[in-house]
């Protein structure tokens, strides 16, 4: 579905707000100050944002920069009562739902959602988050209540690489391509901040800027990592989402923990100054990770005091300071670099003006009623169209890896089902990591979906938890008998990968293997096994992959509140959305020796786009029940260089059943000598067609995306030939799909000078 703000509509029959209610929504002290030219609409922004600077003295903007959070120390920025500014909240996380902030809708983690491979899910549930998130805001400005996770600024998407399958955070990405990457960060971005031409609804904050994806905490921490990286991976690989999300016009980056090859993040210039803004043109703040400031000394001891520390990383471009409930966080010490003559005054005011030109467009210093989301009420948390949202963007995120003989969608009912699994009816861990709170009341689980297949439902969860350290093999034993069919849901969870906690193996935790083997030995011979997966990065199920007693593996990731309806409406076929057609956002290795060391930042035989070897499964793959063709490719044969391609393809579902396909188009670079990726997505459509239907679409190829890297001449269009393949599926995999792989050839001349 198109997501579309609601409360627009309503906004219409709207024709008098109570004063009372104006006055509400204005910080204590704003309705009895002078009328400021800052307060002024009718000026340009950039004036505006002077004469606010202007007033504030070099106190005033050091507190500012300082209090990003988090803590009740750190959180809010304070008020500054003189000129009627209001306290303000920076630290907010919205990367699928307002997250620790109470009672919110909870969307489906980020790596499932990239799964989709839909720009449209990814708008809905940017959209519907930052309604949400404004909601609350509004209600807590209302209530004058201020802190961590009260505000509109939010520290969202997560747009890191998903370069190493045992990072704890993987989960939280796009997964491994970083231009399916860069794709869905700036439409989250755009659906985020919404369409006014004059208002933000809440400011999208993309992070961790970069070369950021592991370790957390094996084989060493994050907080003193220094990451390693070749000027062409880190071209090639780290920046170009990032990038990306500069141009969606994102209001904010959060710099990241780790050194790149020796520079903290935070303070680095080349990063933060040089390529952020000089080379993209970047506009906005730089917020620090919590404690990235302070990490630079005690970790990484690039430092070795607070003074030098603020002066390097003001210099270098971050504009905020989020600490962990400093009473005096490093940049409290800007005032004795400013004395030390290591800053100047220009220096913080051009640090501080960013923040304050954020806060304008947010609405905080215009009249409450110009601002069409300040009328945003608490009615929005739940509704019952943000819930349709989160569960059609389940059904979407589903991967279906294995449907042997064709077993799924079930479509009858039996006599008796078994569940069995830590991730049966684990209503927190389905949740993943940086949900918003579980709601036990909007939240149903795959026992609880799944019984409705059965009047006779047998539940195990043979394990204690997810580590499954304790194993109840006898109640396995006993769950099996006289099944039917049982459903097996095994999986990992915040409790085995999360921020902070890296997987040291790709096996499923604990006993899990052995009670899938359990369940497959002690069940009748011939009675089907349908194997859930609930995770981030991949796990070992190469032998389930290969037994022909589990007929069918599903990989969910983490779905959130809707887990159980969407596991039922899919494994039946039920509904829109219910055909399968999630593709995997990241390569899934058969064995852990095909993982590359976690603390080798090369990007040499990782990802698809640089890995040689034969996975279990590939990136882009996933199966459907229904099945595709595509004929008559068609673009330009030749183009000059800096021209986009737009190349038309026909696709027919010539299967039996409604379905998605989504459509995938990947580069080669035939002629040239730069060391490129073996080949490169550059295009992709979800699309939905009626059983039989054939449609024809259009993809756009920009000419950005076919440069070449050269270390003297940077990024160029380079002429020679170039080959694109065009279907449901990578090319030249050993595990394919039903679907074929179009190839079509094309050239690329030197552009005509005139004079």
């Amino acid at each position: 579905m198109q997501h579309t703000d609601h409360f627009k509509s309503e906004m219409k029959s709207t024709t008098y707000i109570s004063f009372l209610v104006l006055a509400l929504l204005v910080p204590e002290g704003l309705l009895h100050v002078q009328d400021y030219p800052f307060r002024n609409t009718s000026l340009p922004w950039d004036a505006r944002v002077k004469d606010l600077v202007d007033r504030l003295t070099i106190e005033e903007i050091v507190v500012q920069m300082s209090r990003g959070g988090s803590g009740p120390r750190a959180s809010p920025a304070p008020a500054v009562p003189r000129l009627g500014v209001g306290p303000f909240s920076w630290n907010t996380e919205c990367l699928r739902g307002d997250v620790y902030a109470g009672n919110a809708t909870s969307f489906p983690q980020a790596l499932g959602l990239a799964a989709t491979f839909s720009t449209e899910v990814i708008c809905d549930v940017a959209s519907a988050t930052s309604i949400e998130v404004r909601a609350k805001f509004n209600d807590y400005q209302r209530r004058k209540i201020y802190g961590d996770h009260k505000g509109i600024s939010c520290f969202s998407p997560v747009i890191n690489i998903m370069r190493h399958p045992l990072w704890g955070r993987n989960q939280e990405t796009y997964g491994e391509d970083p231009f399916l990457s860069g794709e869905l960060a700036a439409i989250f971005v755009k659906c985020l901040q919404g369409d006014d031409p004059t208002y933000i609804r809440a400011n999208a904050g993309c992070k961790h800027f970069d070369v950021h994806g592991g370790p957390e905490n094996i084989p060493v921490s994050r907080f003193s990592f220094d990451a390693k990286v070749s000027e062409r991976d880190w071209r090639l690989t780290f920046l170009p989402a990032f990038k990306r999300c500069v141009q969606a016009g994102s209001y904010s980056l959060m710099c990241s923990f780790n050194r790149i090859n020796g520079v903290p993040a935070c303070g680095n210039k080349r990063l933060l100054t040089d390529i952020l803004r000089t080379e993209w043109g970047f506009t906005g703040y730089v917020v620090s990770d919590q404690e990235a400031i302070e990490n630079i000394m005690t970790y990484h001891h690039y430092t070795n005091n607070s003074v030098d520390t603020a002066a390097l990383c003001v210099k270098a471009g971050c504009n905020l300071e989020l600490s962990t409930n400093e009473v005096k966080p490093t940049y409290f010490y800007i005032i004795d670099a400013l004395k030390a003559g290591k800053l100047d005054k220009e220096d913080l005011v051009k640090s501080v003006s960013p923040l304050f030109y954020t806060r304008m467009r947010l609405g905080e210093f215009d009249p409450p009623d110009h601002n069409p989301y300040n009328f945003i009420d608490l009615s929005v948390i739940q509704s019952e169209e943000h819930r349709a949202i989160s569960l059609n963007a389940a059904m979407k995120s589903f991967v279906l890896l294995k449907n042997k003989g064709g077993f799924l969608p079930i479509t009858k009912l039996f006599d008796t089902i078994s569940v069995l699994g830590p991730m049966a009816d684990n209503k927190y861990q389905q949740i993943g990591s940086y949900a918003p709170d579980v709601m036990p009341s909007y939240t149903t689980t795959p026992l609880q979906g799944l019984s409705k297949l059965s009047k006779r439902v047998q539940y195990a969860a043979g394990c204690n938890d997810n580590a499954c350290s304790k194993y109840n093999r006898t109640e396995i034993q006993r769950a099996v008998n006289s099944s039917d069919i049982f459903f097996v849901c095994l999986g990992t969870g915040p409790m085995i990968e999360n921020e902070d906690h890296d997987r040291a193996s790709m096996e499923l935790p604990g006993q899990q293997a052995q009670l899938l083997k359990d369940a497959i030995m002690f069940s009748a011979k011939g009675v089907p096994i349908v194997l859930l997966l609930f995770n981030g990065g991949p796990v070992n199920i190469t032998w389930a992959d290969r037994s022909d007693r589990v007929v069918a593996i599903m990989e969910c990731f983490f779905p959130a509140q809707e887990t159980g309806e969407a596991v039922l409406r899919v494994v039946t076929n039920t509904g829109n959305s219910s055909n399968p057609a999630g593709r995997l956002p990241y390569t899934w290795p058969k064995y852990q020796d095909q993982i590359p060391s976690m603390v080798n930042y090369s990007m040499e035989g990782r990802t698809y786009r640089y890995f040689h070897g034969d996975p279990l499964y590939p990136f882009g793959y996933g199966l459907s029940y229904s099945t595709f063709n595509f004929t008559n490719a068609w673009m330009n044969p030749i183009i000059s260089q800096g021209q986009d391609l737009t190349v038309r393809v026909e696709v027919c579902n010539e299967g039996p059943t409604d379905g998605d396909e989504v459509i995938q188009v990947y580069l080669k670079w035939l002629d040239t000598n730069e060391t490129m990726p073996i080949h490169q997505l550059v295009g992709f459509e979800r699309v939905s067609l009626r059983a039989k239907e054939t449609l024809s679409w259009l993809i756009t190829v920009r000419a950005e995306n076919m440069a070449v890297w050269n270390e003297s001449r940077g990024f160029y269009i380079e002429p020679g030939r170039y080959r694109l393949y065009i279907g449901g599926q990578q090319p030249d995999q050993s595990k394919t799909l039903p679907s074929n792989v179009l190839v079509r050839e094309f050239k690329i001349i030197p552009k005509v000078s005139h004079p």
